[in-house]
Protein backbone atom coordinates (compact mmCIF):
# COMPACT_ATOMS: atom_id res chain seq x y z
CA UNK A 1 0.00 0.00 0.00
CA UNK A 2 1.30 3.12 -1.01
CA UNK A 3 0.78 6.24 1.74
CA UNK A 4 2.65 9.07 -0.04
CA UNK A 5 -0.51 11.16 -0.35
CA UNK A 6 -3.47 9.74 2.32
CA UNK A 7 -6.20 12.16 1.97
CA UNK A 8 -8.73 12.49 4.39
CA UNK A 9 -12.74 12.41 3.88
CA UNK A 10 -15.25 12.67 6.37
CA UNK A 11 -16.77 9.29 7.54
CA UNK A 12 -20.36 11.41 8.00
CA UNK A 13 -20.41 11.92 3.90
CA UNK A 14 -21.00 9.02 1.54
CA UNK A 15 -20.56 11.51 -1.33
CA UNK A 16 -17.33 12.50 0.09
CA UNK A 17 -15.88 9.41 0.59
CA UNK A 18 -16.89 7.72 -2.52
CA UNK A 19 -15.20 10.47 -4.53
CA UNK A 20 -11.77 10.23 -2.44
CA UNK A 21 -11.84 6.46 -3.52
CA UNK A 22 -12.05 7.60 -6.47
CA UNK A 23 -8.98 10.18 -7.08
CA UNK A 24 -5.97 9.91 -7.45
CA UNK A 25 -4.18 9.66 -3.96
CA UNK A 26 -2.68 6.89 -2.90
CA UNK A 27 -4.65 6.03 0.29
CA UNK A 28 -7.66 7.76 1.60
CA UNK A 29 -8.59 7.95 4.93
CA UNK A 30 -12.38 7.92 6.23
CA UNK A 31 -12.88 9.94 9.52
CA UNK A 32 -14.69 9.04 12.50
CA UNK A 33 -12.68 11.25 14.19
CA UNK A 34 -12.26 15.25 14.29
CA UNK A 35 -14.86 15.79 10.91
CA UNK A 36 -17.58 14.36 12.41
CA UNK A 37 -19.01 15.80 15.39
CA UNK A 38 -20.44 13.71 18.66
CA UNK A 39 -24.16 13.18 17.73
CA UNK A 40 -23.24 11.94 14.29
CA UNK A 41 -20.62 9.45 15.06
CA UNK A 42 -22.90 6.51 15.00
CA UNK A 43 -24.34 6.68 11.28
CA UNK A 44 -20.81 7.77 10.42
CA UNK A 45 -19.43 4.51 11.55
CA UNK A 46 -21.99 2.49 9.49
CA UNK A 47 -21.64 4.39 6.38
CA UNK A 48 -17.76 4.35 6.21
CA UNK A 49 -18.17 0.62 7.18
CA UNK A 50 -20.75 0.63 3.83
CA UNK A 51 -18.29 2.72 1.69
CA UNK A 52 -15.29 0.52 2.64
CA UNK A 53 -17.64 -3.17 1.71
CA UNK A 54 -18.25 -1.25 -1.36
CA UNK A 55 -14.82 -0.36 -2.46
CA UNK A 56 -12.65 -2.97 -3.86
CA UNK A 57 -8.90 -0.15 -4.21
CA UNK A 58 -6.48 -0.77 -2.09
CA UNK A 59 -5.46 2.14 0.25
CA UNK A 60 -9.12 1.85 2.13
CA UNK A 61 -7.82 3.26 6.04
CA UNK A 62 -9.96 4.13 8.68
CA UNK A 63 -9.59 6.93 11.65
CA UNK A 64 -11.27 5.65 14.61
CA UNK A 65 -11.62 7.51 17.62
CA UNK A 66 -8.91 7.53 20.52
CA UNK A 67 -8.56 4.89 22.74
CA UNK A 68 -10.46 6.07 26.30
CA UNK A 69 -13.09 7.45 24.34
CA UNK A 70 -16.97 6.24 24.46
CA UNK A 71 -16.61 5.33 20.52
CA UNK A 72 -13.02 3.70 20.73
CA UNK A 73 -14.03 -0.12 20.64
CA UNK A 74 -17.84 0.74 18.63
CA UNK A 75 -16.03 1.73 15.73
CA UNK A 76 -13.52 -1.13 15.91
CA UNK A 77 -16.61 -3.35 16.32
CA UNK A 78 -18.25 -1.49 13.05
CA UNK A 79 -15.37 -1.19 11.08
CA UNK A 80 -13.33 -4.34 10.99
CA UNK A 81 -15.97 -6.31 9.67
CA UNK A 82 -15.84 -4.18 6.08
CA UNK A 83 -12.16 -5.16 6.17
CA UNK A 84 -10.06 -1.95 5.82
CA UNK A 85 -6.42 -2.28 4.63
CA UNK A 86 -5.76 -0.28 7.95
CA UNK A 87 -7.08 1.63 11.11
CA UNK A 88 -5.54 4.79 12.10
CA UNK A 89 -5.09 5.51 15.45
CA UNK A 90 -5.09 9.04 16.85
CA UNK A 91 -4.05 10.19 19.86
CA UNK A 92 -1.63 7.07 20.29
CA UNK A 93 0.63 7.41 23.44
CA UNK A 94 2.79 4.44 24.17
CA UNK A 95 3.10 0.84 23.14
CA UNK A 96 0.47 0.05 25.21
CA UNK A 97 -1.96 1.97 22.82
CA UNK A 98 -0.55 -0.46 19.55
CA UNK A 99 -0.69 -3.77 21.69
CA UNK A 100 -4.35 -2.94 22.97
CA UNK A 101 -5.45 -1.81 19.26
CA UNK A 102 -3.56 -5.10 17.92
CA UNK A 103 -5.52 -7.62 20.15
CA UNK A 104 -8.47 -5.52 20.11
CA UNK A 105 -8.07 -6.37 16.04
CA UNK A 106 -7.18 -9.75 16.55
CA UNK A 107 -10.32 -10.52 18.11
CA UNK A 108 -12.57 -8.74 15.97
CA UNK A 109 -11.00 -10.41 12.59
CA UNK A 110 -11.61 -13.78 14.15
CA UNK A 111 -14.55 -13.07 14.59
CA UNK A 112 -15.53 -11.87 11.31
CA UNK A 113 -13.90 -14.64 9.44
CA UNK A 114 -11.05 -12.43 8.18
CA UNK A 115 -7.01 -13.67 8.71
CA UNK A 116 -5.67 -12.27 12.03
CA UNK A 117 -2.81 -9.74 11.57
CA UNK A 118 -4.59 -8.63 7.86
CA UNK A 119 -4.90 -4.76 9.22
CA UNK A 120 -2.63 -2.83 9.27
CA UNK A 121 -2.44 -0.15 11.96
CA UNK A 122 -0.98 3.47 11.04
CA UNK A 123 -0.87 5.37 14.55
CA UNK A 124 -0.55 9.35 14.85
CA UNK A 125 2.48 9.23 17.06
CA UNK A 126 2.76 13.26 18.80
CA UNK A 127 -0.23 14.51 19.01
CA UNK A 128 0.53 14.78 23.04
CA UNK A 129 3.83 15.49 24.62
CA UNK A 130 3.58 12.39 26.44
CA UNK A 131 3.23 10.47 23.04
CA UNK A 132 6.74 12.80 21.86
CA UNK A 133 8.28 10.97 24.88
CA UNK A 134 7.51 7.97 24.10
CA UNK A 135 8.64 7.51 21.09
CA UNK A 136 12.02 5.44 22.00
CA UNK A 137 10.12 2.74 22.64
CA UNK A 138 6.49 2.96 21.04
CA UNK A 139 7.05 1.42 17.64
CA UNK A 140 9.67 -1.03 18.36
CA UNK A 141 8.09 -4.43 18.32
CA UNK A 142 4.46 -3.05 17.46
CA UNK A 143 2.75 -5.38 14.90
CA UNK A 144 0.75 -4.60 12.17
CA UNK A 145 2.73 -1.43 11.14
CA UNK A 146 2.16 0.27 7.86
CA UNK A 147 3.86 3.67 8.76
CA UNK A 148 3.81 6.24 11.23
CA UNK A 149 2.29 9.56 11.06
CA UNK A 150 3.67 12.94 12.66
CA UNK A 151 0.64 15.34 13.65
CA UNK A 152 1.59 19.25 14.70
CA UNK A 153 -2.07 20.58 15.56
CA UNK A 154 -2.79 18.57 18.34
CA UNK A 155 0.65 18.47 19.84
CA UNK A 156 0.73 22.22 19.52
CA UNK A 157 -2.82 22.69 21.09
CA UNK A 158 -0.84 20.76 24.30
CA UNK A 159 2.37 22.84 24.27
CA UNK A 160 0.31 26.10 23.67
CA UNK A 161 1.88 27.37 20.79
CA UNK A 162 0.82 27.98 17.13
CA UNK A 163 2.16 24.66 14.98
CA UNK A 164 3.70 27.36 12.64
CA UNK A 165 6.10 30.39 12.89
CA UNK A 166 4.48 33.24 10.46
CA UNK A 167 7.17 32.23 8.01
CA UNK A 168 5.35 28.79 8.40
CA UNK A 169 8.38 26.79 9.74
CA UNK A 170 8.11 25.13 13.21
CA UNK A 171 8.26 25.89 16.55
CA UNK A 172 11.41 24.40 17.98
CA UNK A 173 9.54 22.33 20.40
CA UNK A 174 6.94 21.20 17.17
CA UNK A 175 10.08 20.51 15.00
CA UNK A 176 12.05 18.00 18.21
CA UNK A 177 9.14 16.12 17.69
CA UNK A 178 9.49 15.90 13.83
CA UNK A 179 12.78 15.50 13.96
CA UNK A 180 12.09 12.16 16.73
CA UNK A 181 9.29 10.69 15.34
CA UNK A 182 11.65 10.15 11.64
CA UNK A 183 14.34 8.26 14.03
CA UNK A 184 11.69 6.31 15.60
CA UNK A 185 10.18 5.64 12.29
CA UNK A 186 13.73 4.74 10.83
CA UNK A 187 14.59 2.38 14.08
CA UNK A 188 11.40 0.49 13.70
CA UNK A 189 11.44 0.39 9.72
CA UNK A 190 8.96 1.80 8.64
CA UNK A 191 7.07 5.26 6.87
CA UNK A 192 7.13 8.62 8.41
CA UNK A 193 4.10 10.25 7.07
CA UNK A 194 4.19 13.86 7.42
CA UNK A 195 1.74 16.35 9.52
CA UNK A 196 -0.97 17.99 6.98
CA UNK A 197 -0.36 21.40 5.30
CA UNK A 198 -3.41 23.29 6.91
CA UNK A 199 -4.32 25.85 3.59
CA UNK A 200 -5.05 24.20 0.57
CA UNK A 201 -5.31 27.50 -0.69
CA UNK A 202 -1.94 27.97 -0.99
CA UNK A 203 0.12 25.51 -3.01
CA UNK A 204 3.73 27.35 -2.94
CA UNK A 205 3.58 26.91 0.65
CA UNK A 206 2.54 23.19 0.35
CA UNK A 207 5.37 22.65 -2.47
CA UNK A 208 7.74 23.45 -0.54
CA UNK A 209 6.81 21.75 2.86
CA UNK A 210 6.46 18.74 0.98
CA UNK A 211 9.81 19.06 -1.04
CA UNK A 212 11.29 19.78 2.55
CA UNK A 213 9.37 16.77 4.18
CA UNK A 214 10.55 14.74 1.26
CA UNK A 215 14.79 15.82 1.91
CA UNK A 216 14.14 15.23 5.51
CA UNK A 217 12.84 11.85 4.88
CA UNK A 218 9.14 11.55 5.21
CA UNK A 219 8.02 9.11 2.86
CA UNK A 220 4.68 10.78 1.99
CA UNK A 221 2.36 13.87 3.22
CA UNK A 222 -1.49 13.44 4.81
CA UNK A 223 -3.84 15.65 2.71
CA UNK A 224 -6.82 17.31 3.89
CA UNK A 225 -8.15 18.57 0.19
CA UNK A 226 -8.06 16.89 -2.75
CA UNK A 227 -6.02 19.52 -4.78
CA UNK A 228 -3.10 18.95 -2.62
CA UNK A 229 -2.80 15.15 -3.98
CA UNK A 230 -1.32 15.79 -7.29
CA UNK A 231 1.35 18.73 -5.43
CA UNK A 232 2.02 15.78 -3.03
CA UNK A 233 2.39 12.76 -4.91
CA UNK A 234 5.25 14.77 -6.80
CA UNK A 235 7.06 15.86 -3.90
CA UNK A 236 7.74 12.19 -2.76
CA UNK A 237 7.78 10.72 -6.52
CA UNK A 238 11.59 10.15 -7.22
CA UNK A 239 12.86 11.88 -10.54
CA UNK A 240 14.14 9.82 -13.49
CA UNK A 241 17.83 11.57 -12.60
CA UNK A 242 17.59 9.89 -9.29
CA UNK A 243 15.85 6.55 -10.37
CA UNK A 244 18.46 6.35 -13.19
CA UNK A 245 21.34 6.92 -10.20
CA UNK A 246 19.03 4.07 -8.00
CA UNK A 247 18.93 1.28 -10.96
CA UNK A 248 23.05 1.94 -11.49
CA UNK A 249 23.87 1.60 -7.46
CA UNK A 250 21.94 -1.73 -7.30
CA UNK A 251 23.20 -2.86 -11.09
CA UNK A 252 26.81 -2.16 -9.89
CA UNK A 253 26.83 -4.66 -6.38
CA UNK A 254 24.58 -6.99 -8.51
CA UNK A 255 27.73 -7.17 -10.95
CA UNK A 256 30.43 -6.96 -8.02
CA UNK A 257 28.59 -9.58 -5.39
CA UNK A 258 31.81 -9.79 -2.84
CA UNK A 259 32.50 -6.20 -3.08
CA UNK A 260 31.37 -3.44 -0.07
CA UNK A 261 32.23 -0.35 -2.08
CA UNK A 262 32.91 -0.02 -5.32
CA UNK A 263 33.23 3.54 -7.79
CA UNK A 264 30.96 4.93 -10.05
CA UNK A 265 30.33 8.20 -11.44
CA UNK A 266 34.00 9.38 -9.74
CA UNK A 267 32.52 8.89 -6.19
CA UNK A 268 32.73 5.53 -3.82
CA UNK A 269 29.17 3.67 -3.33
CA UNK A 270 28.65 1.38 -0.52
CA UNK A 271 26.34 -0.64 1.35
CA UNK A 272 23.94 2.51 2.92
CA UNK A 273 23.25 3.79 -0.57
CA UNK A 274 22.33 0.60 -1.75
CA UNK A 275 19.58 0.96 0.99
CA UNK A 276 18.50 4.21 -0.56
CA UNK A 277 18.48 3.19 -3.84
CA UNK A 278 16.29 0.09 -2.74
CA UNK A 279 13.97 2.22 -1.34
CA UNK A 280 13.57 4.59 -4.07
CA UNK A 281 12.96 1.88 -6.21
CA UNK A 282 10.45 0.36 -4.43
CA UNK A 283 8.54 3.93 -4.16
CA UNK A 284 8.78 4.10 -8.05
CA UNK A 285 7.49 0.85 -7.96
Amino acid sequence: MKLRSPLFAPGDSARKMEKALAGPADAVILDLEDSVAAPSKPLARQMTADVVRASTRVGRIVRINPPGTEWYLADLAAIVPAHPDAIMLPKCSSAADLLALDHHLEVLEVAAGIAPGSIGVLPIATETTASVLSLPTMLIGARRLVGVCFGAEDLSADLGISPRLPDLTYPAPVSAARAQLLIAAAAAGVMAIDTPFPDPRNPAGLTAEAGTAALDGFGGKLCIHPDQVEIVNAAFSPSAELLDWARRVVAGFVANPNSGVFSMDGKMIDRPHLRLAERLIAIAD
